[in-house]
């Protein structure tokens, strides 16, 4: 065997025996890890959106958002729109939103109401992918009644 070769097979066998030791097996799963978290994080995968704002928000924020004029976007259906709603707010259906992006404005912050905040996260989810300015009410419609926000209509008993 050349003096080449058998450094070459010599420097393998270090590598490996290094490689055998659980602390440095241990370290590099911590580091593909980190890897991985840094990646996610980058594309999007934290708390926030990329414009800083709180994905989901309580119903109180939502209401000082609303008094200031923020753009509030109802996502339940008619026929729960027309029982009771906040006043001065724009329904637009869940399953309608993804076609009625354009009648939302891309320039304003938009907060995202349903009934109970389960519809309103996939709604936001919906204009966040699209490029929007979005958060969604925890709690929705019906926290913003019992919190004794203004409403149109009542709800049924």
């Amino acid at each position: 065997m050349s003096k080449k070769k058998a450094k070459r097979v010599n420097n393998q066998s270090k590598l490996s025996t290094y490689l055998r030791k659980p602390a440095v097996q241990l370290g590099l799963v911590a580091l593909v890890v980190l890897v991985v978290y840094l990646i996610a994080t980058a594309a999007g995968g934290g708390t926030a959106s990329t414009s800083g704002l709180a994905r989901d928000i309580s119903t109180d924020e939502a209401y000082q958002k609303y008094q200031s004029g923020t753009f509030v976007v109802d996502v339940r259906t008619q026929e729960e729109w027309d029982e009771y709603h906040v006043p001065n707010t724009t329904l637009i259906p869940l399953d309608q939103l993804p076609d009625r992006l354009s009648e939302l404005p891309k320039d304003k912050e938009i907060v995202v109401i349903c009934r109970s905040g389960n519809r309103s996260q996939e709604g936001r989810d919906i204009l966040l992918s699209a490029g929007y300015n979005a958060t969604s009410v925890t709690g929705g419609v019906k926290d913003w009644y019992a919190n004794g926000y203004p409403i149109e209509g009542a709800p049924a008993q």
